[in-house]
């Protein structure tokens, strides 16, 4: 009896193992880290739900909200658990790279097989319908005579990617970046929450990506005082770019995943394959755009590459500017 228990525990784990190694053949978990409502929880489930939709997956994927430290938590879970788990992705994006760079998770990019981008987010300075700020002069105006006049929030914390976004300006516009540290800031676990703060008066301007808030313009609730990008945006085509009030700042937030770096080459070759079917569907596309995103592939090893540059160059920014 004692060596057929054995037998089947054996079974058992190495059907447990042939299901973890089988990767889009299993039921796969999309681990979005952060509440839901922001802009990873829309990349899990909205590409979850495209990849079931599309059959590229065999069974729904299941979307878990993991939130804390900025998607540090998330990143350690995925370090100590699931390193060669092939069924699980995490939605992350140069907001979770910014903090990488700046030594926020405990481990560099090369703890992570990183899978490949999907679109890019444009970031934008937004305000509460009736805020007296009514173009990004006005808010830098106010910043350079009080830096700490202005409550302002976002989904990342004090030097992280929101914040650096908001720093830029102040920089273009002339602000000593000495008095940086003088602005206040308070995060948020994504962008709806800041907005919801924001109409209630709680803060008086948030800086975060479109996507997440574009149901509170569409709405009147919130008014974009800038979007940083180098043209207009086809959804909001009124909003004014910073690059044409003067202020020559862009701010990109690109989406994508990240798997567990133990993934064997074969699984992780699947998630990238999978991931540009995905990618080249009229029905991704059209999710996309009509979050405000715009569709851009990278996978693969050209995107660990890119991760890998853009984590450089956030810490050289991050030092400009006095955050690091």
């Amino acid at each position: 009896m004692t060596m057929m228990k054995s037998a089947i525990k054996l079974m058992g784990a190495a059907a447990l193992l042939a299901m973890a190694t089988m990767g889009q053949a299993a039921a796969v978990e999309c681990i979005a880290p952060a509440d839901p409502g922001g802009g990873w929880d829309f990349t899990c489930r909205t590409v979850g739900k495209l990849l079931y939709d599309e059959k590229l997956m065999e069974e729904p994927v299941q979307v878990t909200n993991m939130p804390g430290g900025v998607g540090a938590v998330a990143y350690v879970n995925i370090m100590s658990k699931r390193p060669a788990d092939a069924a699980v992705i995490v939605a992350t994006s140069t907001v979770g790279v910014t903090q990488i760079a700046q030594g926020k998770y405990p481990a560099g990019t090369d703890a992570m097989r990183w899978i490949g981008m999907l679109g890019t987010d444009v970031g934008a300075i937004v305000v509460a319908k009736d805020s007296p700020y009514k173009t990004l002069d006005d808010l830098m105006k106010a910043f350079k005579e009080n830096p700490g006049s202005v409550v302002s929030a976002g989904s990342s914390g004090a030097g992280g990617w929101d914040h650096i976004r908001l720093l830029m300006l102040a920089k273009a516009a002339g602000m000593a970046p000495e008095k940086f540290k003088q602005i206040r800031w308070v995060q948020f676990d994504g962008g709806s929450p800041a907005v919801t703060q924001m109409m209630g008066g709680q803060v008086q301007v948030v800086s975060t990506d479109l996507g997440e808030i574009a149901g509170f313009v569409e709405s009147g609730d919130a008014r974009i005082l800038g979007v940083l990008s180098d043209d207009p945006i086809p959804t909001f085509p009124d909003a004014p770019t910073a690059k044409s009030q003067g202020l020559n700042v862009t701010g990109y937030n690109w989406r994508g995943f990240y798997t567990g770096g133990d993934v064997s080459d074969e699984d992780y070759k699947k998630w990238v394959d999978t991931m540009k079917s995905l990618f080249d569907t009229e029905a991704w596309k059209k999710a996309a755009e009509g979050s405000g995103l715009v569709p851009i592939w990278r996978g693969g090893e050209e995107f660990e590459a890119y991760v890998i540059d853009q984590a450089k160059q956030m810490e050289q920014i991050s030092k400009e500017i006095g955050v690091l």
